[in-house]
């Protein structure tokens, strides 16, 4: 009979969900969905003094924005303190774990006469055959890992990895204050919700083998272990903060889609032969450990920009719509209660789209059309809007007013004509009204910032920047 496949995803709340715990989340969720199984969240915050609400709240809403859904939890190990204290009971009654007195500058005095002995600082076991325990000192339990012998892992990554026990210590499984440590919790857990899998970073290889003794040592099946590859910056180095943006809703603020980058971290570590861009439903359909690689993805932020670039363009106006009004809001171009219509919101995307790598750069680039009243960049505006420009600026504005009807075709005739009048090359015009309309240097072509705007707000901002003199800049 077949156990159906089980997986989890159980980030600490220590600080925020980053990108490399998001692929190992994704990594999970596409192997459970490819496999008909079931993936699970568990929140591991029995680390009380670093764990936060906060983090808790962060992760959940990242997992949600990244469409990476769930199917039970998600669990909160300080909820489950009970399971856990009988499984220590257990070890103990089975003489499989003991209590260690040992206080803390005890351990430190050992550490430190290991380390001159140039020998590995690890417990040395002088609480693991007490006859008698002290009345009234405080305690930790730790495991008994066989002092001899070896523990080999089979990975399904790697093949099987084998650790010499003496290597190991006896490792802390409940603390002084009763809490629970990883190492112990995760065994229980894991067993208890009928895990089959554990896929996590290669970070965690050093852990397995104590993790295997306690699933033996609490007649637990061992799951099926799969460590995939560390993500590294583009100076191999590991991911860390100086590589950019790691949080996962920072890419959320920074303009970037979901499925961009759920696609972008699905290729880092696993392939299907050439093609790079994926829908989830291909990637459900083709992901298999046969594909992921061991070697160390590198992040390249360029490619995450390129890849982002082609979601925009394939995007519905509709899901542009949603995350635009949603960058302009976040940005403070407009209000939350804008009052605006999805209409109005969705008028510049089409124009927009082609130029824009995130819809933060959407958002920004979409600026001067949504702000009643914009500000003049002041190199700009002394570059530009000078006595020269004046007379241009007042004949386009005049040209303007007597338009019937404002389409690309009649903008382009009264543009020409003024420019051949002045006998000046068009950039002498266009760039003092893009100016002048949008308070910047750059902008979408000039004739579709006039067609955006309409023509009364076009006169309005034509009108104010004629008033602009570098003199009252």
């Amino acid at each position: 009979m077949t156990i159906p496949v089980k997986v989890r995803f159980a980030p600490s709340p220590t600080g925020y969900l980053h990108i490399g715990g998001v692929r190992t989340a994704l990594f999970n969720w596409l192997f459970a969905r490819s496999m008909g199984g079931k993936f699970v969240l568990r929140i591991e915050d029995t680390d009380v003094s670093r764990s936060t609400e906060e983090s808790i709240q962060e992760i959940i809403s990242a997992m949600k924005w990244l469409g990476l859904d769930w199917d039970e939890g998600p669990y909160r190990q300080m909820e489950r303190r009970e399971l856990y204290d009988r499984a220590v009971e257990k070890l103990l009654a089975e003489k499989k774990a003991y209590r260690c007195y040992c206080s803390a500058e005890m351990l430190d005095a050992k550490r430190k006469e290991a380390l001159e002995r140039k020998a590995k600082p690890k417990y040395d076991g002088t609480c693991r055959n007490l006859a008698s325990a002290p009345d009234g000192t405080p305690f930790v339990v730790r495991f008994k890992v066989p002092a001899e012998g070896k523990v080999t892992v089979k990975d399904l990554l790697r093949g099987n990895v084998t650790f010499d026990n003496e290597e190991l210590d006896d490792f802390i499984v409940q603390r002084t204050d009763g809490t629970p440590t990883y190492n112990f919790v995760v065994v229980v857990d894991d067993a208890e919700m009928e895990i089959t899998h554990v896929i996590r970073g290669d970070d965690h290889l050093s852990n397995t083998p104590r993790q295997a003794l306690m699933y033996d040592a609490l007649g637990y099946p061992r799951p099926q272990f799969a460590h995939i590859s560390m993500i590294l910056g583009t100076d191999k180095a590991r991911l860390s903060k100086r590589h950019g943006a790691t949080s996962t809703l920072a890419y959320r603020d920074m303009g970037y889609l979901p499925d961009a980058l759920i696609n972008y971290l699905a290729r880092l570590g696993w392939s299907h032969g050439d093609q790079e861009i994926f829908t989830r439903d291909e990637m459900v359909q083709f992901f298999n450990f046969d594909s992921v690689s061991v070697s160390a993805a590198v992040f390249n932020p360029e490619k995450l920009l390129w890849l982002n670039h082609q979601y925009i363009q394939n995007a519905s106006l509709e899901t542009l719509t949603t995350l635009l009004e949603s960058l302009l809001i976040h940005e403070k171009v407009l209000p939350d209660n804008h009052g605006k219509t999805q209409e109005e919101i969705a008028r510049p995307i089409p124009i927009l789209k082609e130029r824009s790598q995130t819809i933060k750069e959407m958002a920004e680039k979409a600026d001067f059309y949504f702000r009643e009243e914009i500000e003049i960049d002041e190199k700009a505006g002394k570059k530009f809007l000078t006595e020269t420009a004046k007379p241009l600026l007042l004949e386009l504005s005049s040209g303007l007013q007597d338009l019937n009807e404002i389409t690309e075709a009649t903008l382009e005739k009264l543009f020409k004509e003024i420019v051949e009048k002045a006998d000046i090359k068009l950039g002498k015009l266009a760039q003092p009204v893009r100016v002048a309309l949008t308070g910047n240097t750059a902008s979408p072509g000039i004739y579709d910032v006039v067609l955006l705007l309409g023509k009364e707000r076009t006169l309005k901002r034509l009108s104010d920047a004629i008033k602009f003199s570098p003199s009252n800049a």
